[in-house]
């Protein structure tokens, strides 16, 4: 197996096989990885922009079943500190939003054991009443498995239930690493593989937006890794012609601080060059996934810099609200100037976007231009 004819195939963005991605994985340097990685961005994503966002994280409760060894977030529904948030408290966050010129929120919570779809749609609709142009991001194949357990519907049911009330697009949340050996030990209370992967496609099949994501460096091995992607892939290519399906991929690395993997001896070991390799890798095997995102929230903005020569093509977002993976040590924060310039920096021009990853149009007091 040579490791030139395997890059060759992935340039002219034709799939490669696990066997093939693990051996250039093994036997190729980063550098060189990235090269090949920025030429495969130029056959999908062509030009000199990256993508950028203002968007808002509001979690909707911290109370969850999911028992998750890497977040400090969740809590008993018995303990002191659980919460649900009100209305208020959402329009006081969506206001303040409004005010730096974001139209999206991404809105998640726990798997509550007494919160079921009526709560969620009731919330959605109550929150499109107030902000009709808001776009809501939300939930996640895990939550969407965990309602239709509990309301004994189909996935389909409960998105078009969840869609009607107002959800506008399905985040890649809770995929940690598609691989059932792995979510049986790190994260034991949430869905399947399957059942993550099956949820994603009732969502490409009714042409909603969806994400997909990958928290590496802890217990998974690189075969893991690299199977992730290819199921991924094979789910993007099941999407009926035309839909959205996956319109990007955000891989980022497991944040250690005060975990309960931490506590196990399971530490984040993962370096920026580690995080560039597979960000290259990604753009590799991913030739039906058209946008990569650099997670500069985890690994810092010159990391997330170099990303944008090694295949990724969007910047994310300036994120005013972050608890999840900032409870376990992720500490990085820019403003709408600072991303931009970081994008400018590195030798490429912002873009605005929507949550579609569609060009868009930032409000001229707000660019920072």
């Amino acid at each position: 197996m040579r490791a030139e004819s395997i890059l060759k195939k992935a340039i002219e963005l034709e799939p490669i096989t696990l066997e093939e991605g693990m051996y250039v994985d093994e036997h190729v340097s980063t550098k060189e990885l990235m090269m090949v990685a920025a030429e495969c961005r130029q056959k999908q994503v062509p030009g000199n922009k990256v993508g950028w966002i203002i968007d808002r994280n509001i979690n909707i409760t911290n109370v969850c079943v999911s028992g998750c060894q890497f977040c400090n977030f969740h809590c008993k529904i018995n303990e002191e500190v659980q919460y649900i948030t009100t209305i208020g408290q959402y329009c006081e966050k969506i206001d303040e939003l409004y005010a730096v010129g974001g139209r999206q929120v991404l809105l998640q919570g726990g798997m509550h054991p007494k919160l079921g779809l009526d709560f969620y749609t009731g919330l959605f609709s109550e929150i499109k009443n107030c902000y009709p142009d808001l776009k809501l991001h939300t939930l996640g194949p895990p939550e969407v498995a965990f309602l239709a357990k509990k309301e004994r519907k189909s996935f389909r049911e409960v998105l078009e239930i969840l869609v009607e009330s107002g959800m506008d697009s399905l985040p890649g949340a809770g995929a940690e690493i598609l691989s059932d050996r792995v979510r049986k030990s790190i994260s034991p209370g949430k869905c399947s593989t399957q059942d993550w992967l099956n949820v994603m496609r009732e969502a490409h099949k009714m042409n909603l937006v969806t994400s997909a994501t990958m928290m590496f460096g802890h217990i998974e091995t690189k075969k893991e890794r690299l199977e992730h992607l290819i199921r991924l892939r094979e789910v993007q290519g099941e999407k009926p012609d035309g839909n959205y399906g996956f319109v990007t991929f955000v891989p980022w690395p497991f944040m250690d601080e005060g975990t309960f993997l931490q506590q196990k001896g399971i530490k984040n070991t993962s370096t920026a060059n580690d995080y560039l390799h597979l960000v290259a890798m990604s753009r590799i095997m991913l030739n039906n996934v058209k946008n990569l995102q650099a997670s500069w929230l985890t690994v810092g903005a010159l990391t997330g810099q170099l990303c944008l020569h090694g295949g990724a093509n969007d910047f994310g977002s300036i994120m005013m609200e972050e608890n999840v993976v900032s409870a376990a040590g992720a500490k990085y924060k820019m403003n709408a100037e600072g991303i931009q310039k970081a994008i400018r920096d590195a030798g490429f021009n912002p873009q605005y976007r929507n949550q579609a990853y569609e060009p868009d149009e930032l409000p001229g007091e707000f660019s920072g231009k």
